[in-house]
C-alpha cells in the first residue's frame, strides 16, 4: 500500500486525468444541500477540491467567500480555466493540514478518501481546528468496506462516528438517497457540528 499521497502523486493523477471520481459537475446531494443555505456570506473551505464544480456552483449563486484548497496545481488551473470569475486568492495551492484560518463551513467531497487512512485523526483534528465556534464539516462520505486497496479508501458509519464524536456533535450521519448513478448505497451524507 502506498502511505503517502504526496503532491508529485495527485499532479500525476490530474496530468492523465485519472482521478476516477471526478464526475464533471457537483455533485446532487451537495447541490440539494447547498439549496438549504440562506446565509451567503458564509465563509467556506472545500479542501482536497480538486477540479471543485461545487466550489464553481456555491460561486454562481451569490456564495463570494468559497475557498478551494489543493495539494495539486493543476485542479485550481482547471477551475480558473472553466470559470475566471474565480477569485484567484481563494485558490489555495498548499497541503492542508499546513493550512490555518477560519471557516464556517467545510465541505467533504471525496477528499477524506483520497487520504491514506493512517491520517484520518489527523484530519478530524484539523476539521475541528479549521472551524468557527459552531461552524459545520458537511458533506458525503463513502460507505464501503475500508481495504488497504485505493484511493479511493472506504469506511463505515461505525467508524466515522467513532473518529469524529469526540469533537463534534453528530447533526446527520445516513445513507445518501439521492446519490448519482454510479455511487448509489455507497455514501453516505453527514454534518458534523463543531463542539
Amino acid at each position: 500500500m502506498i502511505t503517502r499521497f504526496d503532491k508529485e502523486y495527485w499532479e500525476d493523477k490530474y496530468s492523465i486525468e485519472a482521478t476516477g471520481w471526478d464526475i464533471g459537475y457537483a455533485s446532487t446531494p451537495l447541490v440539494d444541500y447547498f439549496k438549504q443555505l440562506t446565509n451567503k456570506k458564509l465563509k467556506i473551505l472545500i479542501p482536497g477540491g480538486g477540479n471543485c464544480y461545487e466550489a464553481e456552483h456555491l460561486f454562481e449563486q451569490g456564495f463570494e467567500n468559497v475557498f478551494v484548497i489543493d495539494i495539486a496545481e493543476k485542479p485550481l488551473k482547471n477551475l480558473k480555466i472553466r470559470f475566471p470569475d474565480f477569485p484567484d486568492n481563494h485558490l489555495i495551492h498548499d497541503d492542508f493540514f499546513n493550512h490555518s484560518g477560519k471557516y464556517d463551513l467545510i465541505v467533504e467531497q471525496t477528499f477524506f478518501c483520497a487520504l491514506d487512512p493512517f491520517l484520518r485523526q489527523k484530519y478530524a483534528d484539523k476539521m475541528h481546528d479549521l472551524l468557527s465556534e459552531n461552524g459545520k464539516l458537511a458533506g458525503l462520505l463513502f460507505d464501503f468496506e475500508l481495504t488497504e486497496e485505493g484511493p479511493p479508501f472506504g469506511g463505515s458509519s461505525t467508524e466515522y462516528l467513532n473518529l469524529f464524536s469526540e469533537k463534534f456533535t453528530i447533526k446527520k450521519l445516513e445513507r445518501c438517497y439521492n446519490s448519482i448513478k454510479p455511487r448509489a448505497g455507497r455514501e453516505l451524507f453527514f454534518i458534523f457540528e463543531k463542539k
